[in-house]
């Protein structure tokens, strides 16, 4: 009955959780880590292969190595693909869990049903925790938060009957959460305060439980004996091999974010300055925690504060502390004391003293540390309504509606702060509200401005963000983008120098300016950049495509292919790169090659009837003319209106003698591009030298034949050969013979001896008064796909 009744609480939690943050599933990405986390990462894009899990097993982009998070990333676009929607909520169904994992452990461990369903509840729907939950970046957050939930269930098994297997449950589940985020470097340290409270193993009674909240009267008097020194030396050596894993996780983060920048920021910050934020941050997150009041994506970091501030928060976690301490020696209020540590210990790693960033505080980083607020809150209530007579009678009545009406208030509150993360402006206009001036927000507002097309309102944002922050990198790059897209090519190249004076060595900048030099004609400069941009940077995708690009415009043919492959294979779902490479194949002549990048775009943008078109070509091209056809039917049948679709289906009827059902597609062709000479020359033969006398019409042949002469000058003697044909069909046969001559001698001045040859021999059949059937070739295609 007891399960049972839990399983109904657990559902509950479930269902309220899900019902406050049901509108995640709607929301966009935001442009603040989203593209290089999830969107536009090359890895997660390509969902799980091996060689992204190889990646992500090896990985410190962004200066973290957190290789369970980006599988994650990848296994949800492996199904799901880039739908935001289903991002946000794998977000939300690991938050839940979460919430029903925290209730149904700590009830487990403390024996205490509703303190643990109260901490849960909290836990559920503190505003402090939307920031985790509807940011899908922060899917570190939510996954590592079930590891570390997982391990302290697996831990109260472990300590209920210690054995290796329990313990290597314990050992592997902290290594996963470890891998998901470090920030678990502080839980074998929680599992050492659980010990005390609420298992019990550092005060010699493992079996106190929990009946009314707090320790057993056998317990408190056996707390901190002589009697217990021995055990309890043998529950803090038993984490050694958990503190050793953390000390390496530890160490390999703090390797990878020196290397990556991320301490750059906290290179040039005092350490007393650190000391001083940090006091006031444990502060700060205990006032939001109460009143949950300007919450938003982003707080700057302020160096100088007022003494007092520091002063004061010192003192006042002093008090706290003492007072924890002395009331779990002297009385049954151990919870407090684990709580209070639980808060202090687990935001040691980002409470700023090794400043990563350039944030001082962060609601996401509470999600964990506020756990212990819970606990000393909840359990606290639970207490008072036991222990003080006034509340006894009515107290538990008090306390359900007391609760009731908080946590009423949270979810509306959360509800409210959800909605703000809906979308990137939504979030950024929300930051500038409560942080004024905010460099940060003024950026990511031009940026996703300027990701629409709205130019000018983006380079107001970005102006005024390095207005604000005159050293920040990334606003200088888009507001070079930007002027470039307003064609102010001197002023774009302008700020992408003050970019490359503030970092020399970034391979983005190096590749934009290098857009910029190239659209300008000076094109030897722009190929200097884009090689300093690949050399910079290997994985650079859009460097190794302009690169490419301009390449292949110079006729370096080998090379472009080599860096559109490298491309390709960085950015694999970039539809434009797989059809570059195509096309250069196309024009290297491997047509058999060519097929596999457009085949790939094909399947990138199944609904774009070009790129039908282009594999059409590709495919006759490498001899596989039927699947072709298949092609460029496809393409015709999405866009009808495709000149070039239409053309090549013609064509290559047409080549298999499949007149009838070329003409059409032809004239079509011709109608929608009457300036297309070789159209009006294919369609004019089969007018004029087709054996079915159903398609041959003279006037029409000597109408098409005269305008594809004339386009080009009559300097093309295949025209004039369709032309004396079509005179020939039509009973011209005197013009057919001076056509004939024209075309016959024209292709001798060319060296077309052969063609020459044909010409004459029809000739012959001209001054007889025969026309000729089958007697003009069908040309060679002349068109390359187009994008």
């Amino acid at each position: 009955m007891r399960q049972n009744f839990n399983l109904g609480l657990a559902i509950l939690l479930a269902a309220v959780t899900v019902a406050v943050y049901w509108p995640v599933g709607g929301f966009e990405f935001t442009i603040y880590d989203d593209p290089s986390d999830v969107y536009e990462n090359p890895y997660v894009l390509g969902g799980l292969t091996w060689h992204g899990i190889a990646w992500a097993l090896t990985a410190t982009e962004d200066a973290n190595w957190m290789p369970l998070t980006r599988l994650s990333h990848m296994a949800v676009a492996h199904v799901a693909g880039m739908s935001a929607g289903r991002h946000h909520q794998v977000n939300l169904a690991l938050h839940v869990a979460n919430v029903v994992l925290l209730f149904l452990v700590l009830a487990w461990m403390t024996g205490a049903r509703w303190p643990s369903a109260a901490v849960a509840a909290l836990f559920a729907l503190h505003p402090l925790h939307v920031e985790s939950v509807a940011w899908v970046t922060e899917r570190k957050d939510v996954l590592s938060t079930l590891f570390w939930i997982l391990t302290m269930g697996a831990y109260a098994w472990y300590a209920r009957r210690p054995s290796v297997v329990r313990y290597a449950a314990v050992f592997g589940l902290l290594a996963l959460g470890l891998m998901a985020k470090p920030m678990l470097v502080t839980l074998p340290l929680v599992l050492l305060l659980l010990d005390f409270w609420p298992l019990g193993r550092l005060t010699g009674n493992a079996e106190c439980g929990m009946r009314s909240g707090g320790l057993t009267a056998k317990a408190e008097r056996s707390a901190f004996s002589l009697r217990t020194a021995h055990s309890a030396l043998r529950v803090v050596l038993e984490k050694v091999p958990l503190l050793a894993l953390a000390a390496a996780a530890s160490v390999l983060t703090y390797v990878t974010q020196q290397a990556g920048g991320a301490m750059r920021f906290g290179h040039a910050i005092s350490f007393s300055s650190r000391v001083s934020s940090a006091l006031v941050a444990y502060v700060a997150y205990l006032g939001q925690t109460v009143w949950p009041q300007g919450l938003t994506v982003y707080y700057p970091y302020v160096a100088d504060r007022p003494v007092w501030q520091p002063v004061a928060a010192a003192v006042f976690l002093t008090v706290v502390t003492v007072v924890v301490v002395v009331a779990a020696r002297r009385v049954a209020l151990g919870y407090l004391a684990v709580g209070w540590f639980w808060y202090v210990g687990t935001l040691v790693p980002v409470i700023g003293l090794v400043q990563v960033g350039r944030q001082w505080i962060a609601d996401r980083y509470t999600y964990v540390p506020l756990i212990g607020v819970f606990l000393m809150v909840s359990w606290g209530a639970w207490e008072a309504c036991h222990a003080f007579a006034p509340l006894r009678k009515h107290g538990r009545f008090l306390l359900a509606v007391g609760s009731a009406a908080v946590l009423a208030a949270l979810a509306v509150a959360a509800r409210i702060q959800a909605r703000y993360w809906a979308d990137n402006e939504t979030l950024f206009h929300r930051n500038l509200a409560v942080i004024r001036g905010s460099a940060l927000a003024h950026f990511h507002l031009g940026a996703g401005m300027l990701g629409e097309g709205r130019f000018s309102e983006a380079a107001t944002h970005l102006a005024e963000a390095i207005r604000l922050d005159p050293a920040d990198l990334a606003s200088y790059s888009g507001l070079g983008y930007v002027l470039h897209m307003q064609g102010r090519l001197d002023e774009a190249v302008a700020v992408y120098r003050q970019a490359l004076s503030l970092k020399p060595d970034d391979a983005m900048t190096y590749s934009n300016l290098g857009v910029i030099l190239e659209a300008q004609g000076r094109r030897d400069e722009a190929m200097a950049h884009y090689r300093e941009a690949v050399r910079l940077d290997p994985d650079n995708a859009g460097g190794h495509d302009n690169l490419a690009g301009l390449l292949l415009s110079f006729g370096r043919l080998d090379e472009a292919i080599a860096h559109y492959r490298r491309a390709a294979t960085l950015r694999p779902d970039r539809a434009d790169v797989h059809r570059s490479l195509g096309v250069a194949l196309l024009r290297k002549g491997d047509f058999g090659g060519a097929v596999g990048p457009l085949a790939e775009v094909v399947r990138l943008r199944p609904d774009d009837a070009k790129a039908h078109n282009n594999l059409g070509f590709a495919l006759v091209s490498a001899g596989r003319a039927e699947e072709g056809i298949a092609c460029f039917r496809e393409a015709v049948r999405m866009d009808a209106f495709l000149p070039d679709a239409q053309k090549n289906l013609g064509w290559v009827l047409a080549a298999q003698g499949r007149t009838a059902e070329a003409a059409p597609h032809l004239a079509e062709a011709l109608r929608l591009r009457p300036d297309w000479g070789d159209m009006a020359d294919q369609l004019a033969r089969i007018r004029a030298a087709d054996p079915d006398a159903a398609l041959r019409n003279g006037a029409e042949a000597v109408a098409l034949a005269e305008r594809a002469c004339a386009l080009t000058g009559r300097q093309n003697p295949a025209y004039l050969d369709t032309l004396a044909a079509a005179y020939a069909e039509a009973g011209r046969f005197a013009d057919a013979v001076a056509a004939a001559r024209e075309a016959s001698a024209l292709a001798a001045r060319q060296g077309q001896r052969d063609l020459a040859a044909r010409i004459d021999a029809r000739r012959l059949a001209y001054e007889a008064g025969r026309p000729v059937r089958r007697g003009a070739e069908p040309p060679a295609p002349t068109s390359e796909p187009r994008p």
